[in-house]
């Protein structure tokens, strides 16, 4: 067992509830695919996790860290992601905004058949993948958490686990606590106004990642 796993858990707790693309997302596919659009999403972003989880550990991370053009590459990949996804959810909060009101939650179908499960799946696996944030996050943070005479392989395999295992804890209960709002998403003005919100900020996340430096 590593000596540092129980500093490392609570760190990736602090790291996990900061709002990021992947929050973001989330929040966008409960929309209009409730607590299974959030789970799944959550699982996809996960998926995302052991990808670069296994890329770091075969040392290919650190190529493409080196590597200012592959770099950058990804970086705007996963900003116009980001932005494309913000756009489109505006602009579909701008064509239901025409459509006739809602009908009551038990007789309106809409939010369950409107997001599937792949899908969700895949939009969290592809926003995880082109965030060059978690490549450099796997680089710098597993090392200080191996302390001397451990054996890195196994070390870092049990810190991906311990961190997957937090990931997959916080989609699981977001995704719940957005069951438990699922009457008040389902009303066409909260709908249209949470899609309004969540389009924007992915918009503004894909911008500040475009721009930002390192």
């Amino acid at each position: 067992m590593p000596a540092q796993l129980v500093p490392f858990v609570l760190f990736v707790i602090v790291v996990t509830l900061a709002p990021g693309p992947d929050t973001a997302l989330g929040l966008r596919n409960s929309i209009r695919g409730g607590t299974t659009g959030m789970w799944w999403t959550g699982l996809g972003c996960c998926a995302g996790l052991l990808v670069h989880a296994a890329l770091s550990v075969a040392g290919l991370s650190a190529l493409l860290a080196a590597s200012a053009v592959a770099y950058t590459a990804l970086k705007l990949g996963g900003a116009a992601y980001l932005v494309w996804l913000g756009v489109t959810t505006l602009w579909k909060s701008v064509r239901d905004r025409k459509l006739p009101p809602a009908l009551p939650p038990e007789e309106d179908p809409l939010p369950a058949a409107a997001l599937t499960r792949r899908a969700a799946f895949q939009q969290g696996l592809v926003s995880n993948l082109l965030n060059p944030k978690i490549i450099l996050l796997f680089l710098t943070l597993l090392p200080q958490f191996i302390s001397p005479g451990e054996p890195r392989a196994l070390t870092s395999t049990i810190l991906v686990l311990a961190f997957l295992g937090v990931a997959l804890v916080y989609w699981r209960l977001a995704s719940w606590l957005v069951g438990g709002l699922r009457g008040l998403l389902r009303r066409q003005q909260v709908r249209l106004a949470l899609e309004r919100i969540t389009g924007t900020v992915m918009i503004g996340l894909g911008l500040r990642v475009a721009f930002e430096s390192g």
